[in-house]
């Protein structure tokens, strides 16, 4: 990752005074984010000069390495992600076929589609950021920022991603298209001013204009001016001009054949012509080559020693007219070197660099220069620098392309091309709503990126959500459940089942802590997390301690439906839906002593009981239920067989307890009754107890 300069405002030290601060006994600390390029800065004692006891309290800055992107670049962002993804998807594809699959025409012919479509959409931001657009706010990227992207990636799919069929084909045309393209020389407005006079050759700007329109190949430009110059006072010039523009009419270009030998021959034919009008112009007198103003015979010398291919004239007329390296690299495959191919290029490009330079302050210049050298491993060192968006794309379809080694390195265990890619995943994270677009980069990029990726599934999305999470906003619950269902989606398409479980056990806490019983049983069953369901089943019966039964109902009967679920998903974890079951029969107990039917719900709870539904610590609880059944004045509840089942778990309690196993019988009711001890639990119970015997009483015949 590329460490970028990040400014403090106010700053914790001012610039050069870093020495006093070190003599106040601090110095400045940083800790980085684990989760992204954040960090934190603040003022730290140095132990040596500060004691133990001594207590500083210091600010904290929160800072990132790279601006939080805009919504223009995410935009941008999120567009190419779709050709990202289509690139993936096609080596996903070949790695069904066979290895030398990627080698064929077909191949090839789907990268330069996708390579070409990322080429066309960086155009069309570079032409959106030109306009004068009122902008919501201001560009993050410059104009000039997205126009060396253009170039950059244009100049990369031109030297590696040739058309299938073209590999071995001349470059030099491809070569001066993409420098008409990106670097307009001669301008337009140059022209414009240059043919609204009557004789332009009087014009200082005429001779370089003609010059620098022969190198870039513009002939209709260069034929208008010729023509001009058939008004020229000079007869010997004019006669000259009167050859030289055929010449240029008929200049052979490649685009004009069906066959290289063709060209090749044309282009010899044509040459000769060249060396003939060469030989004219020496014919002309020393006396005779100038005009009352200039020095004419020179600059059409430049211009027809350009035509002949010289090398040293066109790097010579390249510098004076102040263009620079790329002019003559693009120049010297439309004239030295006709039949110049992309594996001849380097050597080419090394010759001119050596005496043209590129700018070592332009990182465009350094990365297109040394695309021209065919050095990919320096193009992404600089494209790094300047956008990790470039270094990450341009890597990733140079590792199939073979122009990077696909060893793991030593240190870092990822490949060069994971490398770049997991940088960008870096500076995406600047941005936590980016997510689902980072984890698409990182899961592509072998174990490293995958373990980061399960980490950041884990954790940021509910994380985006967590600060304002009430029981009492269903909108909010409503975001968490479709979070859940966007990272279950994602896990599913990388195959990381695990991560998905995770995902579903944390939901499953955050819902459980804001009371939404149901969706959390629904996560913990979906995770299997058997531990954590039955923390949810505690949870909702603690609503009965804690806030009484009506409460408890109303939470217990969101969670009804889910008993059919239940019971089909734990096939070996019985124990947690037989909890399930009679947290949620116990409940519907509670909604029939509402709704007035006391002889179902006394019915139900005396199954709750004879059946052993109900955990032990819950049978006290449930007896005291009984007492309002018992009594019932309007008719009896239940039957003396069902009473005697009454009294018989009540006896267990009794005896239990005073054996010394008290607490698997009456730690609930322990905590509901006043004083909360075991002795207090007890004495509640004899009131079951009296309860029974009156209604044993009252069961007896002839007792009314």
């Amino acid at each position: 990752m590329v460490i970028k300069h990040i400014e403090l405002v106010p700053p914790l030290v001012e610039a050069g005074k870093f020495s006093e601060l070190v003599r106040s006994g601090h110095t400045v600390s940083a800790s980085f984010s684990p989760s992204n390029n954040s960090l934190a800065v603040h003022l730290a004692p140095l132990e040596s000069k500060i004691s133990a006891t001594e207590e500083h309290e210091e600010g904290v800055y929160f800072a990132s390495c790279d601006d939080i992107p805009s919504s223009e670049r995410r935009l941008f962002i999120a567009d190419t992600l779709v050709i990202f993804s289509m690139f993936k998807s096609m080596l996903k594809d070949a790695k069904l076929r066979d290895p030398s699959w990627l080698r064929t025409s077909q191949a090839m012919e789907i990268i330069r589609k996708l390579s070409v479509d990322y080429v066309n959409f960086i155009k069309e931001c570079w032409i959106h950021a030109s306009q004068p657009l009122s902008r919501p706010e201001p560009l993050q990227f410059s104009v000039e920022h997205y126009r060396s992207l253009y170039s950059t990636f244009s100049l990369f799919v031109v030297l590696f991603i040739p058309e299938p069929g073209y590999e071995d084909a001349p470059v030099g045309e491809e070569l001066m298209e993409w420098l008409n393209i990106h670097f307009i020389e001669p301008s337009t407005e140059e022209g414009d001013q240059l043919s609204s006079l009557d004789r332009p050759w009087e014009d200082e700007n005429f001779w370089p204009y003609l010059t620098r329109s022969t190198i870039r190949g513009l002939s209709k430009a260069l034929l208008f001016f010729l023509n001009n110059l058939l008004q020229h006072p000079s007869e010997d010039l004019q006669d000259l001009i009167k050859i030289l523009i055929p010449l240029v009419e008929s200049h052979p270009r490649l685009p004009q054949y069906t066959t290289e030998r063709d060209f090749a021959y044309s282009s010899r034919r044509w040459k000769d012509k060249v060396k003939a009008l060469r030989m004219e112009m020496d014919r002309i007198p020393e006396e005779s080559r100038f005009d009352e103003l200039y020095d004419w015979w020179d600059p059409l010398s430049d211009v027809v020693g350009i035509l002949e291919g010289r090398g040293e004239v066109i790097q010579r007329v390249c510098e004076e007219l102040g263009a620079d390296w790329k002019e003559v690299c693009a120049a010297w495959g439309i004239f030295v070197d006709t039949r110049l191919r992309r594996q001849d290029l380097p050597d080419v490009a090394a010759e001119i660099l050596e005496a043209m330079p590129p700018d070592p302050t332009s990182l465009e210049d350094m990365m297109l220069s040394y695309l021209f050298s065919g050095h990919p491993a320096q193009v992404l060192k600089h494209a790094s620098i300047f956008d990790s968006w470039l270094s990450a794309h341009m890597a990733d379809i140079m590792e199939p392309l073979g122009l990077l080694e696909t060893d793991l390195n030593s240190e870092s265990e990822v490949t060069r091309r994971d490398q770049y890619v997991l940088d960008y995943a870096d500076y995406l994270r600047s941005d936590p709503t980016l997510w689902r677009i980072t984890v698409a980069y990182l899961y592509s990029c072998g174990k490293v990126g995958e373990e980061q990726a399960d980490e950041l599934m884990m954790r940021v999305p509910l994380q985006l959500n967590a600060s304002d999470l009430d029981s009492r906003s269903h909108p909010r619950l409503d975001s968490v459940a479709e979070a859940v269902k966007e990272v279950s989606a994602l896990c599913r398409e990388y195959g990381r089942e695990s991560v998905r479980r995770a995902v579903c056990k944390i939901a499953s806490v955050t819902l459980m802590r804001s009371q939404d019983y149901g969706l959390a049983i629904s996560y913990s069953i979906s995770a299997e997390d058997w531990i954590g369901l039955g923390r949810i089943i505690d949870a909702v019966l603690n609503e009965y301690i804690q806030s009484g039964p009506v409460v408890f109902a109303s939470h217990a009967s969101k969670i009804a439906p889910l008993l059919d679920e239940t019971h089909s998903s734990l096939r070996t974890e019985e124990i947690f839906a037989h909890r399930l079951m009679f947290t949620v029969r116990y409940s519907q107990i509670h909604k029939m002593r509402l709704e007035h039917d006391y002889s179902n719900a006394a019915s139900e709870l005396l199954v709750l009981l004879r059946d052993e539904i109900a955990p032990r610590s819950w049978w006290p609880i449930l007896l005291c239920d009984s007492i309002e059944f018992l009594q019932y004045n309007s008719q009896l509840l239940f039957s003396s067989s069902d009473a005697i089942e009454l009294l018989r778990k009540l006896e267990e309690i009794f005896i239990r307890s005073s054996q010394g196993s008290g607490d698997d019988y009456l730690t609930v009711l322990v905590r509901i009754v006043k004083g909360g001890s075991e002795k207090e639990a007890l004495e509640r119970l004899k009131t079951v107890r009296l309860a029974i015997a009156r209604y044993f009483v009252r069961c007896a015949p002839g007792i009314k």
